[in-house]
């Protein structure tokens, strides 16, 4: 027996989950994330692993590469949702991991996945497919300004990965 609500949801045995409130911090589906430690990963030396630039003084931007600081950060909408003003390195594995994006409204800095940004540096930005602009004011955010913990680390993760099923009722339709 399947029984359905006027919004389409069935609720019969084996049917998938409706996420309540914001889905892309739900924790379901692609937004799922472990409950990790919620200390920062470390170095060899015992030092925070991943750090923003003004941290790990002793890297830099290769003067071959475009530097996205300064850059406009773009939401899959295309509308603006804020400005990059560092980047997020990790000391062990010699690498950029987030942007750090200080939000248009002034809502304060966010940190946004290396891997799900593409930088465009003729047109002097830098965007996301995974998340709306809009969206940007809710991705989970560090408590320590200079360094992020495991568990904050998978929660702003998941949330943009959560972003490519849930940021628009279009993307959470089936395909057939």
């Amino acid at each position: 027996m399947t029984i359905s609500t006027s919004s389409g949801v069935s609720y019969s045995p084996g049917s998938p989950i409706q996420p309540s409130g914001d889905p892309l911090l739900s924790g379901l589906g692609p937004a799922a994330f472990a409950d990790r430690s919620d200390h920062p990963d470390l170095t060899a030396h015992g030092e925070p692993k991943v750090v923003p630039m003004r941290v790990a003084q002793n890297f830099y931007v290769e003067p071959r590469d475009p530097d996205p600081r300064g850059m406009t950060m773009l939401g899959a909408d295309g509308a603006v949702a804020g400005t990059v003003v560092d980047l997020w390195v990790d000391r062990s594995e010699p690498q950029v991991r987030y942007y750090e994006v200080e939000l248009h409204d002034g809502a304060g800095v966010v940190l946004a996945p290396f891997a799900v940004c593409k930088v465009v540096a003729r047109q002097g930005i830098v965007r996301t497919k995974a998340i709306l602009a809009a969206q940007f004011a809710n991705v989970p955010r560090p408590s320590n300004p200079d360094q992020v913990s495991l568990l904050e680390e998978d929660r702003i993760m998941a949330y943009f990965a959560g972003g490519y099923l849930y940021a628009t009722p279009d993307r959470a339709r089936p395909l057939v």
